[in-house]
């Protein structure tokens, strides 16, 4: 017997129309939780790392026995900080090896290894980095011990110092500029 149902005098469940009567075709199968060493259900089972080395990375030094020779992190792997579009971001930020600005960013000092700033970022305050490439707008201080690339959509108002620059046809320097000698 149901809970919702009537029983006849015959024993049988009755239905009066309230509780729809049970279709075998429309049957929901009971939850079972999956096993821990499986995939879930629909997809396929996750591939074995691969141990063969990857095209166009460097190859690992071997180390002597008990020495570990941490990987050089490239380009794609550094530890990267995304201010979005939309996104504004005032303070400090530390330990950021690569600073990519697509929103606003204001700050008194970042140190960083690479600052890129996108056509809709807008960087205000003071940066020391390797390289700097400036597709919006930098307001301050940019010391680029390496290369300051400013692209034709780039704005750099304030002081710039550098290595070496490039600027593409269109973009703006507005403020002073020093070059930067030796390797310091």
């Amino acid at each position: 017997m149901s809970i919702f149902g009537r029983k006849k005098d015959d024993g049988t469940e009755a239905n009066d129309g309230l509780v729809p009567s049970r279709d075998a075709e429309l049957a929901v199968p009971t939850f079972r939780a999956p096993a821990a060493n499986s995939a879930p259900v629909g997809l396929p089972p996750k591939p074995a790392a691969p141990t063969l080395p990857v095209a166009g990375a460097p190859p690992r030094p071997a180390a002597g026995p008990g020495t570990v020779a941490p990987p050089r992190p490239s380009a794609q792997e550094r530890r990267t900080l995304v201010v979005g579009r939309g996104i504004a971001l005032q303070g400090t930020v530390a330990d950021a090896e690569r600073l990519v600005v697509e929103g606003t960013v204001e700050s008194q000092m970042i140190q960083a290894a690479e600052l890129q700033i996108a056509q809709t970022g807008v960087f205000r305050g003071e940066v020391q980095v390797e390289d700097a490439e400036i597709a919006g707008v930098f307001d301050g201080t940019v010391t680029a011990r390496g290369n300051l690339i400013i692209r034709a959509s780039g704005t750099v108002k304030g002081v710039a110092r550098c290595k070496r620059l490039s600027v593409e046809e269109g973009g703006k320097i507005m403020g002073s500029m020093e070059m930067l000698q030796g390797e310091g």
